[in-house]
């Protein structure tokens, strides 16, 4: 989408807005030939302004999904503002609007086709705009599935992760059972050989006691046995 063009047409459609509501206001004021002449110019006009918010609606559908959803409800109040003028046209008054269908014609069929017209790019709005909001729905639904399939991903990888720790607890476990073990065993051999160290003292106290024994009564029987 030209976003030049897309201002341009807007500005030439507000700019024959603006002259259709000082038609309207001069038809107000307007009698006789002039006012139908008014009329025949406002239904021409009219007819401009409906072809501009066609090329405008036909900028949107290349438009930016975000921008489209803003300026297709804009231009929907365009078809609503543009359907009022024209009926505010036709009833400000019931005489003219008579005359005219009786007594024109062709510009009785060409302002029912106007308004069926816009009634149809009123509906068509409502269409692009319902669309938009279907993508902007649809879009989001993906996001949200992405969203939940990286959340999986994400969760698959946390439970590997608390198996892997958990191995290493288990394992880490095992260590420590068997390192209990270990010294349990160390903790039997240590009061083991203590037992062994006090029996060897013990031992050699009464050896040392003999040997003293001995050696006294050596001495007694060589120095007082005579």
């Amino acid at each position: 989408m030209s976003s030049e063009e897309f201002e341009k047409l807007h500005e030439m459609y507000r700019s024959l807005y603006d002259e259709l509501k000082m038609i309207s206001d001069r038809v107000t004021r307007s009698q006789g030939e002039e006012k139908k002449k008014l009329v025949r110019v406002f239904d021409e006009r009219h007819g401009e302004a409906q072809e501009l918010l066609q090329e405008l609606e036909q900028e949107l559908l290349s438009a930016p999904p975000s921008f489209r959803t803003s300026m297709s409800s804009k231009v929907r109040l365009y078809h609503r503002d543009l359907g009022k003028l024209q009926r505010h046209m036709h009833t400000s008054d019931p005489g003219l609007s008579l005359s005219s269908r009786t007594g024109d014609g062709g510009y009785s069929i060409y302002a029912t086709q106007n308004e069926r017209s816009t009634e149809q790019q009123a509906q068509r709005a409502l269409l692009i705009q319902g669309s938009d909001s279907l993508n902007n729905a649809t879009q989001s639904i993906a996001r949200s599935h992405r969203i939940a399939v990286e959340t999986e991903h994400i969760g698959t990888d946390i439970i590997e992760e608390l198996g892997q720790q958990r191995e290493q607890l288990d394992r880490t476990r095992d260590r420590l059972v068997h390192t209990g073990e270990n010294l349990s065993r160390s903790r039997k051999i240590i009061r083991s050989m203590s037992r062994k160290v006090m029996t060897n003292k013990l031992l050699l106290g009464i050896i040392i006691v003999m040997e003293v024994a001995i050696l006294g009564a050596v001495v007694y029987l060589k120095f007082f046995r005579h």
